[in-house]
């Protein structure tokens, strides 16, 4: 049976602390999959655990963040379509509004203000900037909106560590992972190597340089000059974290699972784990696309997709952006649309066809205003599968558990099968 995997990004809250986006949205399409379905929830990392989206889609899609996340820097460059040579180490960036002259943070992300047409100049003025006397390289693109990537290109015989922390202050590295930070201090963090080798304080230096020239050609740019005459805020600064070196021993979706995997996503981080993966990308165009064009254009990838592939992996990001500020009705709006527009059409022409997977690659409380490590609800729906609540929701899915989202594929692959 063809397999539809839904993730809704950052939709669950915390019932803890008020009324849910899930539980308060109208959704009678995501709800229908509820009444025969197997709920539960589910830590995408760990308990407590508050997870980027990169290493958590990559737990979803079945691989285990500890053997197999390579970092969030080569997963951006892959799906920007930015080598990371050997030796080189790749980083994920965020252009950023600075007081700079203390460095103290004004908006982590330009007040999401920055359109892609901007940063583009902006990248520009970053690409090929030589670090270290000549050790390094910079190679700098933008991707959508305020978010780019960048990979420290070795010359001659240098090597690069990716054994560095963040400078951007709002997520802490532990291990591969970057967790989400309920308080920082709204300073860009110096880099600091965090092993004792020659390669990990070198990169942590070059780090740093960057850090520093960026600011000093960025805050002179035309761009920024043209964005202060409208009185917007400046894109002055970069902030960096997630450093990874190339990927390297990750199995395909289809060595794992013996699918024929096909993805639909709207992020670059999202391309590149598909592409890491093995799985064919049809991909969503963003830019300049309201909320319902995108969700429309993904329902379309998805039938088109399912044509030929036995799973097809879905992830919209609705939810998670006025999650991110603190907007409950935009959540619940967000769902709805989610509803109305893609999962209307989808099961619409797939119901008694397919099976469906739906869950999140974590929480974005409203209240919170950030990722948080709470579990997440999911739902495996499927033509001959046992009565479920009825409800898509985080009240609705309690009871099973499963601890690690690389699980969830084999356990709904197991259950089916009876």
């Amino acid at each position: 049976m063809r397999l539809v995997y839904i993730v809704l990004d950052g939709a669950p809250d915390r019932p803890s602390e008020g009324p849910t986006s899930l539980g308060s949205a109208r959704k009678p399409w995501l709800d229908s999959l509820a009444e025969r379905a197997v709920c539960g929830s589910l830590y995408t990392i760990a308990p407590g655990v508050a997870p980027e989206s990169d290493a958590a889609t990559m737990s979803l899609l079945g691989y285990d963040p500890e053997r197999f996340y390579p970092g969030r820097g080569p997963l951006e460059a892959l799906g920007a379509g930015l080598e990371v040579p050997s030796g080189g180490v790749a980083f994920r960036a965020n252009f950023a509004t600075v007081d700079p002259v203390t460095s103290r943070l004004v908006d982590r992300r330009v007040g999401r203000s920055l359109s892609s047409s901007e940063a583009k100049r902006l990248a520009e003025a970053l690409d090929g900037m030589l670090l270290g006397g000549g050790l390094a390289r910079a190679r700098f693109r933008a991707t959508i909106g305020h978010r780019a990537v960048l990979v420290l290109e070795p010359l001659g015989d240098a090597v690069f560590s990716d054994a560095v922390s963040n400078t951007d202050p709002a997520y802490e590295r532990r291990g591969r992972i970057s967790v989400a930070l309920e308080r920082w201090e709204p300073f860009i963090a110096r880099a600091v190597p965090l092993e004792d080798t020659r390669e990990a304080r070198l990169t942590a230096e070059l780090v740093n340089e960057f850090t520093r020239k960026a600011i000093e050609v960025l805050d002179k740019h035309p761009v920024n000059k043209e964005r202060e005459a409208k009185g917007l805020p400046k894109a002055n600064a970069v902030l960096l974290r997630d450093a990874g070196s190339r990927p390297q021993g990750v199995p395909s979706f289809k060595e794992l699972f013996g699918l024929d995997g096909a993805s639909v996503v709207e992020m670059v981080v999202e391309r590149g784990i598909a592409r890491l993966a093995g799985l064919k990308d049809y991909s969503v165009e963003v830019e300049d696309h309201s909320l319902e064009e995108r969700l429309a254009s993904a329902a379309d990838a998805t039938l088109k997709a399912i044509e030929s592939h036995d799973l097809v992996y879905v992830h919209l990001k609705g939810p998670d952006e006025p999650g991110h500020d603190g907007d409950f009705h935009g959540k619940v709006k967000a769902i709805e649309a989610i509803d109305e527009v893609f999962m209307s059409e989808v099961v619409k022409r797939l119901l008694g066809e397919a099976a469906f997977i739906v869950t999140s690659d974590h929480a974005t409380p409203y209240t919170l205003k950030a990722h948080s490590g709470d579990p997440v609800p999911f739902m495996i729906s499927w033509p001959s599968a046992p009565r479920g609540p009825g409800k898509f929701d985080e009240d609705n899915c309690r009871g099973r558990m499963l601890v690690g989202g690389y699980r969830l594929i084999p356990f709904a692959l197991k259950i089916m099968q009876r």
